[in-house]
């Protein structure tokens, strides 16, 4: 097991369980974890796209990410569960996909991020339906349809894949590995987000019409 895989799952044992702690325990918690993550992420991304075309409308995109976050957690019934429904598809989604790719290998699925198979797209697909399965058994959803979830955790899945390629694809241009230094084995706060800044927008405006 090699050093930098070893302080990623170390990094993960501490940073999962903060996170999920402001997200439950909502209100100035919550609300500050935003804010600070949203700053510190349009800082990483002002470094790797300054001076670019899609600057300014990166950091309003990420804004309105974020903003889409809050309003997931924020809702009338005060509940929590499509936040971490959206989560879980994501974190499962990164993680089948790393595991995967490392272990099959294969052909590279886009040349602006040359470490991304279409084996770990399998297996982020794999994981995030299976994890998304044991979630929902574990806190039931309100609507019981499951082929309208399953449909919704592939859609989910696939966005979090494309939105962690295009950031990907703005590093490359940059010529650097990670956004940043702040967590250890991942990077910064937009390498470990950058499929749910993508994920979130759409999976709110997928909650608030009602289409699940």
């Amino acid at each position: 097991m090699s050093q930098e895989l070893i302080k990623r799952i170390l990094s993960s044992i501490v940073l999962i369980p903060v996170v999920f702690f402001f997200i439950i325990k909502g209100s100035i918690f919550f609300t500050s974890f935003i804010i600070i993550c949203f700053f510190i992420s349009s800082y990483e991304w002002h470094i790797i796209s300054k001076k670019n075309f899609f600057s300014f409308f990166g950091h309003i995109f990420i804004f309105f990410s974020f903003l889409s976050v809050y309003k997931l957690r924020i809702n009338p019934d005060n509940d929590y569960w499509n936040l971490l429904f959206v989560i879980v598809i994501c974190v499962s989604t990164d993680i089948g996909g790393y595991v995967f790719g490392k272990i099959f290998k294969g052909p590279k699925l886009s040349k602006f991020s040359p470490n991304k198979t279409y084996s770990g797209m399998m297996g982020g697909f794999l994981l995030s339906i299976i994890l998304t399965y044991i979630f929902i058994n574990i806190f039931p959803a309100k609507n019981n349809n499951q082929i309208n979830w399953f449909i919704l955790v592939i859609l989910i899945s696939s966005i979090s894949q494309l939105g962690d390629i295009v950031i990907s694809y703005f590093k490359r241009l940059k010529k650097i590995k990670d956004t940043g230094k702040i967590i250890p084995g991942h990077g910064g706060i937009l390498d470990r987000i950058d499929g749910m800044i993508f994920a979130f927008p759409f999976s709110y405006i997928v909650f608030l019409i009602n289409v699940i």
